[in-house]
């Protein structure tokens, strides 16, 4: 069956039986077409001639085009869906493009809030009741330490010296623990909320040794500490949907590049982190780096 014949057929198929929408039907198409047209000027008339090399070469055409990833990917996603179609319908005697994978996506750098964001979202809780100086607590704690939040709460009291060092014992992954410099701001708003609210949630409970408690005096769940923030970064004005919502690990990410960005070395934030790796850490310096391009775009007179 020539190619046009079996993309005919492969797109009535999505269309009566797997019931994809117009617009996604359409984008098949030109992908489809365009895989076609490509095929064609190879010389190749029948859908059993393809063999992987074409497939590949296919990838090839559309990035060397300039095409983007993503559109890349649904391209390739839709000649993979022809050929499965193909051999599904005894069109051809195997599967040419099982073995040809669509580019990865670009990683996303993390999106870190700048200084006055911050500072909006941790002026957010109200300090004058228990769970209002538990939240501003939570929320200095894990910007002020780049605690993860499985990290924050799952610290116990034990866990925290404010007295002399002004340092937190942080428990990691795999096991790892690590002790990390608790700063004045999340040291004052730590004291507030054992001083004056904690003992009022712990007497709702059962003694507890975790910092921070629910209203019920038990150890507050991830979940728990994650609505806190969504609700905060609401309260905030800051995004809570999206690629680049605001959640506990957008703290650490701004933890993180607000220390390069003050000069840190890259191997004392890995440390701090928690990081087995510094490949890990160095994601950073490209946000700041890209930060700094930023910052130039906008301010030199001649950056464009």
């Amino acid at each position: 069956m020539t190619p046009d014949r079996a993309i005919a057929a492969y797109l009535d198929h999505l269309g009566v039986e797997r019931g994809l929408s117009r617009n996604t039907l359409a984008s098949y198409r030109r992908d489809l077409h365009r895989y076609a047209e490509q095929l064609t000027a190879a010389g190749i008339e029948d859908l059993d001639q393809v063999r992987p090399a074409d497939v590949t070469r296919h990838l090839a055409t559309l990035r060397e085009g300039g095409l983007a990833s993503s559109s890349a990917a649904r391209a390739i996603s839709a000649v993979r869906g022809l050929h499965r179609f193909a051999v599904r319908e005894r069109l051809v005697g195997h599967d040419v493009a099982a073995g040809v994978h669509p580019p990865a996506p670009p990683k996303r750098l993390p999106k870190a809030l700048d200084v006055d964001q911050v500072n909006r979202l941790l002026a957010v809780p109200a300090a004058d009741t228990p769970l209002g100086l538990r939240d501003r607590a939570l929320l200095e704690f894990l910007y002020g330490t780049g605690a993860r939040i499985s990290e924050a709460v799952g610290a116990d009291i034990d866990d925290l010296d404010l007295t002399n060092d002004n340092a937190a014992v942080l428990r990691g992954k795999g096991g790892r623990t690590r002790l990390v410099p608790v700063g004045g701001y999340a040291k004052n708003a730590l004291q507030a909320y054992l001083v004056r609210a904690r003992p009022t949630l712990a007497d709702a409970g059962r003694g507890t040794p975790a910092v921070f408690l629910n209203a019920r005096g038990g150890r507050l769940s991830r979940q728990s500490a994650w609505t806190v923030l969504h609700r905060c970064a609401t309260a905030a004005g800051l995004p809570v949907d999206g690629p680049y919502a605001v959640s506990p690990h957008t703290l650490r990410h701004s933890y993180a590049t607000h220390l390069l960005d003050g000069g840190a070395d890259v191997r004392v934030v890995q440390e701090l982190l928690g990081h087995a790796s510094v490949t890990t850490t160095q994601v950073y310096t490209l946000v700041t780096v890209e930060r700094l391009r930023e910052v130039y775009a906008t301010s030199h007179p001649r950056a464009r």
